[in-house]
């Protein structure tokens, strides 16, 4: 046994040494359940911890890697998996007290499928708000999960175990998703990378109530670990009828492409719509001036769209209504008040305000479709602001009704399906982290993951 800190490596690197035979994803898989443990009662990332089916996992690995015949590209690196995706022989409650423990669960989502017979080495399930709904992370059925950097503040969500867990070591691989910035808006506000891909790039089954907006990710330490698991669940899957065909290449291999020559667009506030915090805008500025050192070709440029919320809020409202649907008068009582009262407004809207809001997302997409024809990235804060208060869904004394009032940066390119990453470039002068936010066009995951490499480790 190495004197290294197991937690503190990559998913990358954790592979190179099982390779060499310098430590086993026993040694791993113990160091990582044991920072979970750890970490569980002050930031409560975990909905659930599974140690002995992660360590009976981590000994068939082990024993693959003994006889040089490991299962596939992740065999024994320690993966979470956010508590809204299906993990088979565990409950998934979506952090709602409405879903019974009860039932077959014998299931996998596709990504956790891939990641299944790739051999990974599954930790445990995180937390979520309830059914996912909101940029922060708290809900009735497991209470609040805290900012690794400071307990006070919020981790983010809707996937802030997630970003937690990889924060503090419990695992450098995790899966979450992202209906409006939910693996984006936790990455910014705990340090760590997070992509949300091209819609359909990762299948998800079962199908989610808020329709197309929902995409699955990666969330990671870096870009390399991020490709690493695109590679896996990045993959046809029979049962989504809308993923895409399989990817042109391996997104790991084209990880040292540089951005050199790349034309780049940079928004600092998406032409004065979006007031930005300073330590924010200094460090995402600090971020853009690097990648122009590297060879890219960068200037301000605005994409040509008005702040879409109002059409988010009818499909995001809608698709509220529809997961609650069918719950008890009863039920309803136990559910988030925040999520029991969009839900309401939700089913409120009629099928021609729907489409409605179907036609202004349409015509966001030919503008930004428009927008890259002349720019391959589009560089933006990820958030205006870095964490605030622990337990609340807006900053207090903002203003603001719904989260969506401090993530106008993220949720536009939901409705657009375009990928976007979260790559942190420093923090503030409070010490919390800063997250720049790379946007390719669609089906062009591979040039966010190239820039975003270009970037991580750097800050």
């Amino acid at each position: 046994m190495t004197d290294l800190d197991l937690t503190a490596l990559t998913a990358v690197q954790l592979l190179d040494g099982y390779r060499k035979g310098e430590f086993s994803p026993v040694e791993a898989t113990r160091a990582t359940l044991e920072r979970a443990e750890r970490i569980q009662p002050e930031v409560n990332a975990f909905a659930r911890l599974l140690p002995e089916e992660a360590l009976a996992r981590a000994r068939a690995s082990e024993e693959r890697w003994r006889r040089g015949e490991p299962a596939g590209a992740v065999d024994g690196v320690p993966v979470t998996v956010k508590d809204i995706l299906l993990l088979k022989g565990h409950p998934t409650l979506k952090g709602s007290k409405s879903i019974g423990v009860d039932g077959r669960w014998d299931e996998d989502a596709p990504s956790v499928a891939r990641l299944r017979e790739a051999g990974a080495v599954f930790l445990g399930k995180t937390t979520t708000p309830e059914f996912g709904w909101k940029g922060v992370t708290d809900s009735p059925l497991t209470g609040v999960t805290r900012n690794p950097h400071d307990p006070s503040r919020t981790a983010g969500g809707s996937s802030g175990g997630s970003a937690a867990a990889v924060a503090l070591g419990a695992g450098p691989l995790s899966l979450g998703t992202d209906g409006g910035g939910s693996v984006r808006i936790p990455a910014a506000f705990c340090g760590i990378f997070a992509l949300k891909p091209t819609y359909g790039r990762v299948p998800l089954y079962p199908a989610s109530a808020f329709g197309t907006l929902a995409h699955v990710g990666p969330m990671t330490r870096d870009a390399a670990d991020a490709a690493l698991l695109l590679d896996v669940i990045g993959v046809p899957d029979s049962r989504d009828w809308s993923a895409l065909g399989p990817a042109g290449g391996s997104f790991t291999a084209g990880l040292g492409g540089g951005v050199r020559g790349l034309r780049v667009a940079y928004s600092p506030s998406l032409g004065g719509q979006v007031a930005v915090r300073p330590g924010v805008a200094a460090a995402v500025r600090a971020a853009v001036e690097r990648l122009a050192a590297l060879g890219a070709y960068v200037e301000e440029a605005d994409p040509d769209f008005t702040d879409p919320v109002d059409a988010f809020h009818t499909l995001w409202f809608a698709g509220a209504a529809r997961v609650t649907q069918h719950l008890r008068a009863e039920q309803r009582k136990s559910l988030d008040p925040g999520l029991r009262e969009i839900s309401a407004v939700g089913a409120r809207f009629s099928a021609v305000e729907y489409l409605a809001a179907v036609d202004v997302r349409m015509e966001l997409g030919r503008r930004m479709g428009r927008f890259h024809e002349a720019y391959d990235l589009l560089l933006t804060p990820t958030l205006p602001i870095t964490a605030f208060e622990a337990g609340v869904e807006v900053p207090e004394g903002a203003g603001y009704r719904r989260w969506t009032g401090w993530t106008p940066f993220t949720y536009p390119f939901n409705l657009t399906q375009q990928p976007a990453a979260s790559v942190p470039v420093g923090r503030d002068a409070g010490g919390l982290p800063v997250g720049l936010q790379i946007v390719a066009a669609r089906h062009r995951d591979d040039l966010v993951l190239r820039a975003a490499h270009a970037l991580c480790g750097w800050f």
